[in-house]
């Protein structure tokens, strides 16, 4: 790894916020590094208001989403809920629903079959709501593309509200309303929300109609919370006081479906990194091998009995899930290796048996081994699709329209998509994709990077500092779990590999000048235990956590990388 601090701070501005909060310096730093530069910017940062939430009305076209809306809802016409298969998706819909079910009885969910109709809104879905007399659709965490899906609704008198979050294309859909931060037409101070976060947004401003404030919505907050860590958004702004009382009702009063998943998941007072590894998986299981409806009757069910019934048949799911993950990926490696192909500046692999919902995950464990943009094909109905993954600081979205001659459609992130193609196509995206990214990757980005936030001595970490540290959460993208650089240290002569593949390594460092000692776990980095034989002294790169064993809590570290010392 390439260690890179993050952006250096003026040491008045650090110096000032120590002195005004009363906090150590490298508290100081962590908070300006974030953008916190006064007290008052602190206050916020550590206790985000719902106060500070946006007025819904500043999103483009949510005025005609709440007037047509309130429409069907006068009229008594049937509205159907419609979302992708992901978390995001099927959060999404479990929140609209939820919601309008408290002011309208014409209802119905809709999540598209992810391998007979795929992602997106899907002209079968259209053709559903025409023979099930739905007059209008509300499409959640897609829908930005869709410009011959909505102009075939409204062909048939169907209308169409669209709440997503992916970039738009050069044509908006002709849709009542088209609500999207990342419209360029659409000034909304924030564009970073995910598709559950502007389904927020839909249903915040049609509450102001019925005269209900923030409160009435704190129930719905644990769901946007899931799809914020699940989507990988940034946890900055809006999305940080969303995510923040999110997590608070998680963890305090849940909807009875998420109480019914955090049962399985075993787990106590979660954390964002508890809910992205823990709830998520399990409610994307059900899109992935089964269907993504199942996680949203889940999500909307208010019987406990009925709810644990669900989560168990999810439970099986999720481990369905990991078993195809863990062998599809094997035989990708293989692949990799049979054909040749560990050098080069990409990974795409393709086979017709391997399930499409695990790619994305596959693509993502590819990553792990070979650290460049990847692509995992398989064969869905006569087209092949693709899910896509990126290494940081690189845009594969970007990268894929450069090869758009030779894609049928494609949508997504700066570092997650997804495309179909034909199969006469895939030779030639192959190489035009080697092509795009040898020439438009720095040579940087070839290496993982990893960046922390400042150097630290063991003297400074104590019990106080880390209460402090842990008000930073949640962590996630632009808000990140902060990580340090600790130099010459060494080992006491504790250090080992560990666990029952001995790929772990367990150690217990120590700053040779103070004498102050603390032990560390390595998850995956066995191989370096040559680097730490007593006496030699090596900087380590670690994430402060507590390690509660036989009812004793103490502080360690997570050991990120090792290296030798200069």
């Amino acid at each position: 790894m390439r260690w890179t601090q993050k952006k250096t701070i003026d040491s008045k501005i650090i110096d000032q916020l120590s002195n005004d909060l009363g906090v150590d310096k490298n508290i100081a730093t962590l908070l300006a590094q974030r953008g916190v530069s006064s007290f008052e910017q602190a206050k916020s940062f550590f206790r985000p208001n719902l106060s500070e939430l946006h007025d819904p009305f500043l999103m483009k076209d949510m005025d005609k989403a709440v007037e047509r809306i309130a429409k069907a809802i006068k009229n008594e016409e049937n509205i159907l809920v419609y979302g992708d298969y992901d978390v995001d998706g099927t959060t999404s819909v479990s929140l609209v629903y939820s919601y309008l079910k408290t002011i309208h009885k014409n209802l119905a969910t809709y999540i598209p079959d992810r391998y007979a109709e795929g992602y997106g809104i899907s002209f079968k879905s259209i053709d559903f709501a025409a023979d099930n007399n739905f007059s209008l659709i509300i499409a959640l965490d897609c829908g930005i593309k869709a410009i011959d899906k909505v102009k075939y609704a409204t062909e048939k008198g169907i209308d169409y509200v669209i709440c997503d979050h992916h970039r738009p294309g050069d044509e908006i859909p002709k849709a009542v309303a088209v609500l999207d931060p990342k419209r360029v037409d659409c000034s909304y101070p924030y564009d970073e929300l995910c598709g559950c976060g502007v389904g927020f947004k839909l249903i915040q401003a049609i509450g102001t109609t019925y005269h209900q404030n923030i409160d009435h919505f704190l129930p719905y907050l644990d769901l946007v919370a899931t799809a914020i860590g699940a989507d990988i958004v940034p946890v900055t702004g809006e999305n940080r006081i969303l995510a923040f009382h999110g997590l608070k009702v998680i963890n305090s009063n849940p909807r009875t479906g998420m109480k019914a998943l955090i049962a399985q998941s075993k787990k106590e007072n979660l954390t964002i990194t508890d809910v992205v590894f823990g709830i998520a998986p399990r409610i994307n299981a059900a899109g992935r091998i089964k269907s993504g409806n199942d996680a949203v009757q889940l999500l909307i069910e208010d019987d406990i009995v009925k709810a644990q019934k669900f989560a168990e048949a999810i439970e099986i799911n999720n481990i369905d899930r990991k078993e195809l993950d863990k062998s599809i990926t094997q035989e990708a490696l293989l692949q990799i290796i049979e054909n040749k192909e560990q050098e080069g500046y990409t990974t795409v692999v393709y086979d017709e048996k391997w399930h499409k919902g695990v790619i994305g995950i596959v693509a993502s464990r590819l990553i792990e081994t070979y650290y460049r943009p990847t692509l995992v094909f398989t064969k869905s109905g006569d087209k092949l699709a693709a899910s896509a993954r990126s290494v940081t600081g690189f845009d594969v979205y970007d990268a894929l329209e450069q090869c758009s001659e030779f894609i049928e459609q494609f949508g997504g992130h700066k570092y997650a998509a997804g495309l179909t193609l034909s199969f006469e196509q895939y030779p030639k995206f192959k190489a035009k994709f080697e092509e795009v990214v040898k020439a438009t990757i720095p040579l940087e980005l070839r290496v993982p990077e990893l960046k922390y936030d400042s150097e630290i001595i063991f003297e400074k970490i104590t019990p106080k500092f880390y209460r402090i540290l842990k008000q930073l959460a949640p962590f996630g993208p632009g808000n990140m779990t902060p990580t340090f650089i600790a130099k010459n240290v060494r080992d006491t002569g504790w250090g080992k590999p560990v666990g029952g593949d001995k790929t772990h390594l367990k150690v217990n460092l120590e700053d040779p000048k103070t004498r102050i000692a603390i032990s560390g776990i390595g998850f995956g980095l066995a191989d370096t235990f040559l680097k730490i034989k007593k006496g030699n002294q090596f900087d380590v790169a670690f994430t402060i956590d507590e390690n509660i064993w036989q009812g004793n809590t103490s502080l360690q570290l997570m050991l990120k990388d090792l290296k030798e010392g200069v």
